[in-house]
């Protein structure tokens, strides 16, 4: 296979992994007749969606707007996307780039990720000056990140984690990949971009909110569960100096910011959601328990999976215990067989958020024991009259166990709670 082929190949897969494994999003510029535009969208499952206006703190500083939902510390959120009152835009996507042997000692260190993205839009105005100022350092920890900074003029500078790729081009359209090792065809296997890029080629470029509005709406995805959809798209208008937030993929309502007028009123900070129209798809996103979001739903997990195995050990040691008296029991060994799938499905269920998420059964995109597990809720809700019928004639004979009996008894309660818990996270796809 030739050597290109295979790294095109290597790309999509790792395209593919990114956008299973990441928060997928998507961004574009267009410049016409002197005037620039930018768009982005933050596709993700976070709650906590915020703008945020930061004025300079030395003279000769700029102020700044930002977007972001990633909690990052008490009361700070990682920027996302952000523009400065010289109309410089940046934006924040997720992306591979496979890790180089290169000497970077000579380079300073990026300490805060949140005081170096922001000391940027405060202290630069053009590309050019982004450029100088990121060479000084060690950028490669943004590792699984690609960042674009966009400027007045409507050039842009694509910053990946070991070199830039700069252009000035009218419309260019980014998504989750670094565009130095990544083709045109391999890029267009990622359906945000591929429908940006087709938008703005069978258009008439505008750089109008209703021209990037379209363009963002067709690059905005909304899956049929709760997963990545569009949260945030921001239009930032560098002639204006004005921002237009759409919320989670509703493009009928925005709000609009004028950075010189939120900036008068000092330094201060919005949640996005209360500024917006009630949105049923967001509200149930919002309302949506998870394991991840629910701290008793994650301790309930510990506490189903020690019953469970605590079950384990107490059947397994009596049923060895008594193999050389006793025929074979069958629904014994399932129900320990049982239990040892659920201990280790539980597991997967505590350290894997996008099976909350992405469709059932759910595949993971490095391992088959992962995306085995997914049929676990299958083979409980097929084993659990069987066993039911055999732990409620257990609980009934005097030769039972007190120990024993306690314990069938809460494995059927645990076995229901699950059956209700796989049900309401829609692990069971044909009921869902």
């Amino acid at each position: 296979m030739p050597i290109n082929r295979l790294k095109s190949l290597l790309t999509i897969f790792c395209l593919i992994l990114v956008c299973q494994i990441s928060y997928a999003c998507s961004m574009y510029k267009v410049t016409h007749n002197g005037s620039t535009m930018v768009g982005c969208n933050e596709d993700n499952w976070r709650t906590t969606s915020h703008i945020w206006f930061e004025n300079p703190l030395t003279t000769g500083a700029f102020g700044a707007a930002f977007t972001g939902s990633r909690n990052v510390g008490a009361n700070r959120y990682a920027p996302q996307s952000g523009m400065n009152t010289e109309g410089l835009v940046f934006s924040r996507l997720e992306s591979w780039y496979p890790k180089k042997s290169v000497d970077l000692s000579n380079k300073k260190q990026i300490t805060d990720e949140v005081i170096f993205l922001s000391e940027i839009l405060h202290d630069y105005k053009t590309v050019a000056e982004v450029k100088r100022h990121i060479e000084q350092y060690d950028h490669s920890i943004f590792i699984d990140d690609v960042f674009i900074y966009i400027d007045k003029s409507g050039d842009y500078l694509v910053v990946e984690p070991y070199g830039f790729v700069e252009g000035d081009e009218a419309a260019y359209v980014l998504s989750n990949f670094c565009p130095s090792i990544t083709n045109k065809e391999t890029a267009r296997t990622l359906i945000r971009y591929k429908n940006g890029e087709d938008y703005i080629k069978n258009h008439s470029v505008e750089a109008s909110l209703t021209f990037c509005k379209n363009v963002s709406d067709t690059m905005h995805v909304c899956r049929n569960r709760n997963g990545d959809g569009t949260l945030l798209t921001s239009i930032w208008d560098t002639d204006n100096g004005t921002v237009n937030l759409y919320f989670y993929h509703d493009f009928d309502s925005t709000i609009q910011f004028s950075l010189s007028t939120e900036l008068a009123k000092g330094d201060y900070q919005l949640y996005i959601p209360d500024l917006f129209p009630k949105n049923s798809e967001y509200q149930r996103l919002a309302d949506y328990k998870t394991p991840f979001n629910t701290p008793w739903l994650r301790v309930s997990l510990v506490v189903l999976a020690g019953i469970l195995f605590l079950s384990i050990v107490v059947f397994g040691f009596d049923y060895l215990r008594k193999l050389k008296t006793e025929t074979l029991n069958v629904k014994k060994i399932l129900l320990i067989g049982l239990n040892l799938l659920l201990v280790a499905y539980l597991f997967v269920l505590a350290t894997n958020i996008n099976i909350y998420y992405f469709d059932a059964p759910y595949t993971h995109y490095s391992s088959n024991l992962i995306t085995a597990s997914s049929y676990v809720p299958f083979i409980l809700l097929l084993a659990i009259i069987p066993l039911f019928m055999y732990m409620a004639r257990r609980l009934t004979q005097k030769s039972t166990a007190l120990l024993e009996k306690g314990l069938i008894g809460a494995n059927m309660v645990v076995y229901l709670v699950l059956v209700v818990g796989f049900n309401y996270w829609g692990l069971f796809t044909f009921i869902n």
